[in-house]
C-alpha cells in the first residue's frame, strides 16, 4: 500500500515541486490549497499521470477548524498519514520595522507559525505510536531568512521563520521516541510567485549575483532535499537542517 503525504500550500512553488517529487517516489498526495482551486487541480492531474491517487483540499492552515477538517478528510478519503510537509505560508510587501502595523505582524504569524503548530498537533495525533500510530515524518519549510534577518525587507517574515526553526528542534525531540522524525529545509532565494507577493516578483534576479552560486534555485531543488528527508535513507536524522540557499 502507497504511503500518504500532506503538503501543506501545494498548489504552487516549492509546494507543488514538492507533491509532484513525492507522488514520483509511489506517494499518495493531498494538496492542500487556500483559494486557487483551478490550479490545485491541474497538480493533481499531474499527479495522477505519475501513477499516484490525489485529493485537493481547500483549507487555511491559520485556521484551527479548517485545520481539523482538513486533516479529517485525509482519514476519510486517504488512511493513514505517513508524512506531513509544512510548506503553506505567506510574505507581505517589503517594509520597514518602524511601518509594520500589528495586523500586519499577527498575520504573518498566524499564517507561517501557527498553521505550523496546527497541522503538526493533527500529524501527531495520527502517526505517534503513544496514540497507535506507526511513526511517520514531518518537515519544516522554513527560510534562509531565520539566518539573514531580511532587515529593510522582511524582518516579520523572516522573525516567523526563525521561530519554525526553534519549533522544529522542540518538536522533534518530543517525540523521536514516538517514531517520529522532524527535520527542517531553509530554501534561500528560489524562483517561486512568492516574490510578487512581496512587492518584488524579479527579486531573484536581483540578488543572485551575490551568492556564491551566483544563481537563483528551483522549486524542484529544494523538493528533493525534502524527498531525502522524507526518505529511509535519513532515517537517522531528526531536528536537523539542509540549506538549499546558494551558499549564502
Amino acid at each position: 500500500m502507497k504511503k500518504v503525504a500532506l503538503i501543506t500550500g501545494s498548489s504552487r512553488g516549492i509546494g507543488a515541486a514538492t507533491a509532484l517529487r513525492l507522488a514520483s517516489e509511489g506517494y499518495n498526495i493531498c494538496v492542500n490549497f487556500l483559494k486557487n482551486k483551478k490550479i490545485a487541480e491541474k497538480v493533481v492531474t499531474k499527479i495522477s499521470v505519475l501513477g499516484s491517487k490525489a485529493i485537493a483540499i481547500q483549507a487555511d492552515v491559520s485556521a484551527e477548524e479548517d485545520v481539523k477538517r482538513l486533516f479529517k478528510a485525509i482519514d476519510r478519503e486517504m488512511g493513514q498519514l505517513d508524512v506531513l510537509v509544512n510548506n503553506a505560508g505567506i510574505l507581505l510587501p517589503q517594509t520597514r520595522v518602524e511601518s509594520m502595523t500589528a495586523e500586519r505582524i499577527n498575520r504573518i504569524l498566524t499564517t507561517n507559525v501557527t498553521g505550523y503548530f496546527l497541522c503538526s498537533r493533527e500529524a501527531v495525533k495520527r502517526m505517534s505510536t503513544k496514540h497507535g500510530g506507526t511513526g511517520g515524518v514531518i518537515i519544516n519549510v522554513s527560510s534562509a531568512a531565520a539566518r539573514i534577518g531580511s532587515g529593510g525587507e522582511y524582518v516579520d517574515y523572516a522573525a516567523s521563520k526563525g521561530a519554525i526553526d526553534t519549533f522544529t528542534i522542540g518538536l522533534a525531540n518530543e517525540i523521536a521516541a514516538e517514531k517520529i522524525r522532524v527535520n527542517g529545509v531553509r530554501p534561500g532565494f528560489i524562483y517561486t510567485a512568492i516574490h510578487a507577493d512581496g512587492g518584488e516578483p524579479d527579486r531573484v534576479d536581483r540578488i543572485k549575483h551575490q551568492l556564491p552560486l551566483l544563481r537563483g534555485g528551483q522549486p524542484e531543488e529544494v523538493a528533493a532535499a525534502i524527498a531525502w528527508l522524507v526518505s529511509d535513507e535519513s532515517s537517522y536524522t531528526t531536528g536537523a537542517f539542509i540549506e538549499v540557499s546558494g551558499g549564502r
